[in-house]
């Protein structure tokens, strides 16, 4: 069952929480899951390219905090906070709701599957070898310190006729042990040959009542 679903959604609630933070009766419930999906659409394709890993909304009737981990803060906000006010102003004037922005940089950007399937991502886009564009990140990560990196393309790979996987790993990737932090994003190269899937898993090491590697 480990190597059937996503490893994040395994463990929330036994070593991660959940990126969302609100309560809705029956009525509302369908409302405001439409309004969280569509905020977090928003604001991703707004910071296309800046680093962005995560996104942590938390929700009061009127007001909505929004924390923003990224690896690049002093783009999002910008000369004197222009850029984030600006994007502020956007959310409330989309969205109706008060927001509060809150910019948290990632110490440890190498360890963030999110950041590192978007790299490969876009160098391969940028014709970059898909091979050494994955074998650059899984080295870059287990540098950094993590236990275990794993990596798969799926897609036309170098433009061939017929589509296949290919697989890049170095270390433990224990998906069965729950109390590993295994950090797991997707993401997608747009190619002439078509598109071209990336995985990336990432096993940061075991949690017991320790922080996390990159808190």
């Amino acid at each position: 069952m480990g190597r059937k679903v996503n490893p994040v959604g395994m463990r929330t609630g036994i070593i991660r929480t959940w990126n969302s933070s609100w309560y809705a009766g029956k009525r509302n419930y369908a409302k405001m899951l439409k309004e969280d999906l569509e905020i977090r659409e928003f604001v991703e394709k707004k910071l296309n390219d800046m680093g962005v890993s995560y996104l942590e909304l938390q929700r009061n009737a009127n007001d909505i905090t929004l924390n923003i981990h990224t690896a690049k803060p002093g783009v999002i906000i910008g000369r004197q906070g222009a850029s984030v006010e600006e994007l502020k102003g956007e959310l409330e004037k989309k969205f109706g709701y008060k927001f509060t922005l809150n910019i948290k940089e990632i110490k440890k950007p190498e360890l963030e599957a999110k950041l590192l399937a978007d790299s490969i991502a876009s160098q391969i886009e940028r014709r970059v070898s898909y091979r050494r564009a994955a074998k650059m990140a899984v080295q870059k990560a287990i540098e950094a310190g993590a236990i275990g990196v794993k990596v798969r393309m799926g897609g036309r790979l170098n433009g061939v006729e017929i589509a296949r996987n290919e697989f890049v790993s170095e270390g433990r990737i224990p998906l069965h042990t729950f109390r590993a932090d295994i950090d797991f994003a997707a993401s997608q190269a747009n190619t002439t040959y078509g598109a071209i899937g990336v995985k990336v898993w990432i096993n940061r090491g075991e949690v017991f009542n320790k922080k996390r590697l990159n808190s």
